[in-house]
């Protein structure tokens, strides 16, 4: 009992939810057509009921009627033939009882002992004449009594009597009462497929001002515009009320965003000329550590060598944040022809001393050329190098590789290491997200400089599923290869 409770339980709450995932519109349609069909049900049982009833009523009337015509028609009398006694039909009454029954009834003239006198072609056996009415092998039968009139009468008493059996098949009345319930079952969906077309005619048509209502949604959501109109019905209704609090909103929303642009405006300028104002400051500091950790010895130098390795990562960190300002305001440096694979080289050259027991291989065809602008491309691979460096463990090796596809120049850079944790594969490329395992070694911009930089460049980069480790595909549109200078032809003096 419980597993079927439970059971139940399941199906109801299936039926529940399947049934709040249809449109409003079909809900609404649908709720119509099953009002419709249940009260048409009920209307078609009380009608298939009194019209069944009445056709029987008929049917047994007409049975009953044509007994009593029957036996009024009918004449008995006993008669003397040369065979013998014999009880027949007299007088100008006596109907062909074959034409009488015509296709549809049966008739037998019978004795009390079921003894027939007379019968229609092909009558059979409808039982002993017991009752008025009765019913026999789907046969309704109406029997009459009629008196035999003696051959020689004497007092008017009668030699004795006969029954007239007046029979219907019920498959007759049956098979109309059938007929009957199947119009009104077909009325009845037929009323509730009409109720269905109608309730999604009418809901359609409710439902049309919230229609107007979405695409201009739609539009604001691509736009990006909460300056837009929304349709106002022309009914003062809810609809209407929705439509005026979504204006209220979006006007709500258009104040918030210019005021949070105004903000970040404010504050991209701030950084852009803090960054700016601190490289020259930052420069000259650096310079003085440099001399004056080559002028002491001991702790003093070390020290010195300290404040030198703060200051070039300070430096570093001031850069960065000025390329990403520059790139949130839109100020692209210069393009102009930059081969990847150069840059590559030089960055995987410049790393090298610095990447302690790594190996970085290189994998660079020649002449991949991008329209870009150098120092930034060289950022862009210096900080994917430096962050699979700096993610891996000693030994393991790091894999930088460019290639030509389908119009682009196509950088992959791999390393053997865990990869990227699960739950910062969506937002690796965020500023400053760092993983466990940085340890504070970076400022958690590496990653969102090379998105900045890639779509500066009409590019864009990935995290994809590799073989080994973390896997970076940086994709940039192909440019050009600028032609090689042409080489003056000496002229014979």
């Amino acid at each position: 009992m419980a597993s079927l409770g439970s059971f139940t339980r399941s199906a109801a709450q299936a039926t529940s939810s399947a049934y709040r995932r249809l449109p409003i519109r079909w809900r609404l349609a649908g709720g119509s057509a099953a009002l419709t069909l249940v009260i048409l049900c009920g209307f078609a049982a009380i009608v298939g009921v009194l019209t069944t009833r009445r056709l029987h009523a008929d049917f047994d009337q007409r049975i009953a009627r044509a007994a009593d015509d029957l036996r009024s028609r009918l004449s008995l009398q006993v008669v003397t033939t040369a065979r013998g006694r014999r009880i027949r039909c007299v007088g100008a009454r006596c109907p062909n009882l074959t034409d009488y029954a015509g296709r549809d009834a049966v008739i037998r003239v019978v004795v009390e002992d079921g003894t027939p006198i007379a019968q229609s072609d092909g009558a059979m056996f409808l039982g002993p004449p017991l009752s008025e009415t009765s019913q026999y092998r789907g046969f309704r039968v109406e029997t009459r009594q009629i008196a035999i009139a003696p051959e020689n009468p004497v007092r008017g008493l009668p030699a004795g009597f006969a029954y007239v059996q007046y029979a219907r098949r019920l498959s007759d009345v049956d098979v109309t009462a059938a007929r009957v319930r199947f119009f009104l079952a077909l009325g009845v969906l037929g009323g509730a497929a009409l109720a269905l077309l109608a309730g999604l005619t009418t809901a359609r048509r409710a439902m049309s001002p919230i229609a107007e209502l979405t695409e201009a949604a739609r539009t604001i959501a691509r736009t990006r515009d909460p300056s837009l109109t929304l349709p106002m019905p022309p009914a003062d209704d809810e609809v209407a009320e929705l439509s005026r609090t979504l204006e209220e909103m979006l006007r709500s929303l258009g104040t918030a965003r210019a005021e949070t642009e105004g903000a970040l405006g404010r504050q991209r300028e701030f950084v852009a000329d803090a960054s700016h104002e601190l490289r020259t400051p930052l420069t000259s500091v650096l310079v003085n550590l440099e001399l004056l950790a080559d002028e002491l010895e001991g702790e003093q130098r070390e020290t010195a060598e300290s404040a030198l390795r703060s200051t070039r990562r300070m430096r570093r960190l001031v850069a960065d944040l000025l390329l990403l300002a520059r790139a949130d305001a839109g100020h692209a440096a210069p393009h102009e022809p930059v081969d990847l694979s150069r840059v590559v080289v030089d960055v995987a050259a410049e790393l090298g001393p610095v990447a302690g027991d790594h190996v970085i291989e290189v994998d660079t065809p020649a002449e991949m050329i991008v329209r870009g602008a150098r120092d930034e491309l060289h950022r862009l691979v210096l900080n994917l190098l430096e962050n699979a460096v700096r993610h891996t463990d000693p030994g393991t090796a790091v894999h930088a590789r460019v290639r030509r596809s389908a119009g682009e120049i196509v950088l992959e850079v791999e390393d053997e290491g865990v990869g990227v944790p699960e739950e910062l594969r969506e937002r690796i490329f965020e500023r400053f997200v760092r993983g466990a395992s940085d340890g504070g070694g970076s400022s958690g911009l590496g990653l969102a400089i090379v998105r900045a930089v890639a779509e500066g460049h009409d590019g864009r980069v990935a995290l994809e599923p590799g073989p080994r480790g973390a896997r970076f595909v940086v994709r940039l549109p192909a440019a050009a290869a600028v032609p090689e200078p042409r080489t003056a032809a000496a002229t014979p003096s």
